[in-house]
């Protein structure tokens, strides 16, 4: 199996040159990549460079184009869309970072939860945009998302959840006891009832980022593959950007790295970010039998109710997708033993299915701030450099809204974005930033026990 080359944003200044995608089910089933602009070669003025070419890029970039007339230049390490726009699980819902906004109305108040809920569905609303604007099909699984109770115990907290969403937005989010569940979507032995988000769906994630990558280039912007930021000056008021074939010399500089971020790859946002892995495994097709074993009748998206979700998707062509976060660090080892893991909760699940070959098997990291939430800001000593980062793995709706975003701030007309803690304040710097990955391994494992003993 090709396996995509161990790397830690943390520990390694970039995330390669040129590099093909991770050898995903969407890497295989994304058709034609659309034409990009090749790597930089020589040099070059812009007023405004995007690094980064993942969905946050690519939308900034279309956005300063088509709302701005401003054509600005992405700069991608290797392809687009070859970070987690390309590797995620497909799965769209409106939300913004970890927080629940039972704890959001604790720390920030009712009306500013109001005002998050409200931007998330403006993010919601921004991608079914951009999807129904793309010359790429993104194979879209309109339904909603399921979200099931693994433990009988957990069905208590969706109803909570169900009536919460209901009294505060007005949001109808329907309640399924394990017999609706059972009778409609899929039997197992974790399935002990859900709620069904009516307004998720699901999407081909690499297709979708093909897909931005052709509106962001049909609208004016130029798109440099192969071109990671390799050396960063200023002077004279401009931003120097060093790539292997060229220089880059610009006005103002967005960040759209995400999880992909180098940790040296600017001062500002050194030690503001934990880089954090998702794993993914893809079986076999199913046969109908193995299919009506499961019960299985829903292509919609699935999480359940773990606090580590594990998540899962019947495909097209009937191979059942699973997921879950990745191992603390990358490595050969630890990508053998997360497979094995994987498929073993796979089996838990569904039983018939407990020996089934996987065909693919990638990971890639999303990105969590210290706050749980994602921030659109600059940095706090240069207003020219902004950044949309750390969206916490459930941020495929919110990264191209974050685009547009940030996109309105470099162009000076933010327009209707709201005062909400995500774009007022800039990310904040961890606390004794080096044990990251120590704190990380210790939520994982109090996670892991509530997990096994709720």
């Amino acid at each position: 199996m090709n396996i995509a080359p161990v790397y830690d944003p943390l520990r390694n200044h970039g995330p390669g040159c040129g590099l093909g995608h991770s050898p995903t089910y969407w890497a295989a089933t994304a058709g034609q990549t659309p034409e990009d602009d090749g790597p930089l070669a020589g040099d070059a003025e812009v007023d405004i460079a995007i690094i980064g070419g993942g969905y946050t890029g690519l939308s900034c970039a279309y956005h300063l184009a088509h709302d701005h007339g401003i054509k600005a230049t992405v700069l991608e390490a290797n392809r687009a869309g070859w970070g987690c726009s390309g590797r995620n699980g497909g799965s769209v819902r409106p939300s913004i970072g970890k927080l629940p906004y039972q704890r959001i109305i604790r720390k920030w108040g009712l009306e500013m939860a109001h005002r998050i809920y409200g931007e998330a569905e403006k993010a919601l609303a921004t991608t079914r945009h951009l999807i129904a604007e793309s010359p790429v099909d993104c194979k879209l699984v309109d339904g909603g998302v399921l979200k099931v109770a693994h433990r009988p115990s957990r069905l208590r907290g969706l109803e909570s959840e169900a009536r919460f969403l209901k009294d505060t937005f007005g949001f109808e989010a329907e309640l399924l006891d394990a017999g609706a569940v059972k009778a409609s979507y899929m039997d197992g032995p974790e399935i002990h009832g859900g709620i069904r988000y009516p307004d998720g769906f699901g999407v081909h994630p690499l297709r979708l980022a093909h897909g931005m990558l052709a509106l962001s280039r049909d609208a004016g912007a130029t798109v440099h593959t192969a071109s990671p930021v390799t050396g960063w000056e200023k002077a004279d008021g401009r931003h120097l950007l060093t790539t292997p074939g060229g220089r880059l010399r610009a006005h103002a500089v967005a960040l759209a790295t995400n999880g992909y971020t180098p940790e040296r790859l600017h001062p500002g946002i050194s030690k503001r970010l934990l880089p954090v892995l998702s794993h993914i495994v893809v079986t076999r097709p199913l046969t109908d039998e193995e299919v009506a074993a499961c019960d299985y009748k829903t292509p919609i998206p699935v999480i359940d109710t773990r606090n580590i979700n594990q998540y899962y998707r019947l495909l097209p062509d009937n191979r059942l997708l699973f997921g879950s976060r990745g191992a603390p660090n990358d490595s050969a080892t630890s990508r053998t033993r997360q497979r094995t893991f994987l498929r073993g909760r796979l089996g838990n699940k569904f039983p018939p299915l407990r020996d089934i070959p996987i065909d693919f098997d990638w990971n890639g990291f999303v990105c969590l701030s210290l706050d749980w939430i994602p921030h659109i800001h600059q940095v706090e000593d240069d207003p020219t450099v902004h950044y949309a980062l750390a969206y916490g793995g459930g941020g495929l709706a919110f990264s191209l809204h974050a685009g547009r975003r940030l996109a309105a701030r470099l162009a000076g007309d933010p327009g209707d974005e709201p005062a909400i803690p995500t774009t007022t304040t800039p990310l904040p710097r961890f606390p004794f930033a080096a044990f990251r990955r120590i704190g990380q391994r210790a939520a994982i494992a109090y996670l892991q026990l509530l997990d096994n003993v709720g």
